[in-house]
């Protein structure tokens, strides 16, 4: 079967993505109610029964918000590092200590034969990372939460066949919303998020011959629309000689209420 996923719902509202090897099934945050998580994973015909351990990739709620009361009543491992477990410690509740498996950022975790890769990123929380799965001589990549994409950054998640990449807001929208001058500094700062336009820039160096499709994720329900977004990055690439036929479109929505498809990496 090789590397599978889908993602749960993703944006400020909670985060969550399913990622199935051969062998081991692993659920990145959980940043939604027990209520919604379990009804989305039913919209995928997965339980947490089906779970083998779940990743933290930083503690802010919209990433955490389900982990504990998700571990315990399904007793999963959570994978994360030191200072994300010092950060969210108190927001998950108890947690058996078998149950808690401290990572370095940078390393990597083994489930069966998939090869999971944490890599840190610019973000304003303890210690965020992000992961890369890989499999099979496939790979996936979920890369949210951005201030920036540093060298390192695109060192890990470059040459990937499916990349999982934010497109948070359009500057403009944002600089004229409603947010406090303060939170929209934090978000347009190097330990925010991630533009439209920054996303597409980014694109032009991520994108090689082997990816098959980019989501562009963790939109702003206030500062962007989907649309808005798709339009802005394919813009940057085209402007970059980076064309495709319709039918051949890597650029794929997700969602901050309902979940993805199901997508297999090696599908073309």
């Amino acid at each position: 079967m090789g590397l599978r996923f889908t993602v749960l719902a993703s944006g400020s509202t909670g985060n969550a993505t399913i990622v199935q090897g051969n062998e081991k099934t692993v659920l990145v945050d959980a940043g939604l109610s027990m209520k919604k998580l379990e009804g989305l994973m039913s919209e995928r015909g997965i339980s947490g029964r089906d779970i083998h351990a779940m990743v933290v990739t930083h503690e802010h709620s919209d990433h955490i918000k389900g982990i504990g009361a998700f571990a315990r009543k399904y007793e999963l491992p959570i994978f994360a590092n030191r200072a994300t477990w010092g950060a969210m410690e108190r927001h998950v509740g108890a947690i058996a200590p078998e149950k808690r498996v401290y990572i370095e950022s940078g390393e990597c975790i083994d489930f069966g034969c998939m090869q999971v890769h944490s890599y840190p990123i610019s973000h304003d929380a303890a210690e965020p990372v992000g992961y890369s799965f890989e499999e099979d001589g496939e790979k996936l990549s979920l890369a949210t939460d951005l201030g920036y994409v540093s060298e390192k950054v695109k060192q890990r998640i470059i040459d990937s066949d499916v990349l999982v990449l934010e497109s948070n807001h359009d500057t403009e929208m944002l600089r004229m919303g409603r947010y406090p001058w303060n939170i929209k500094r934090r978000i347009l700062s190097d330990v925010g998020h991630l533009s439209n336009v920054a996303a597409g820039e980014a694109l032009i160096e991520l994108m090689t011959d082997r990816t098959k499709r980019v989501y562009l994720a963790h939109l702003s329900l206030d500062h962007n629309q989907m649309d808005l977004a798709m339009l802005t990055v394919n813009s940057i690439l085209e402007n970059h000689g980076i064309f495709y036929k319709q039918d051949e479109f890597p650029l794929r929505h997700t969602y901050y209420d309902k979940p993805t498809p199901w997508d297999e990496v090696r599908r073309k």
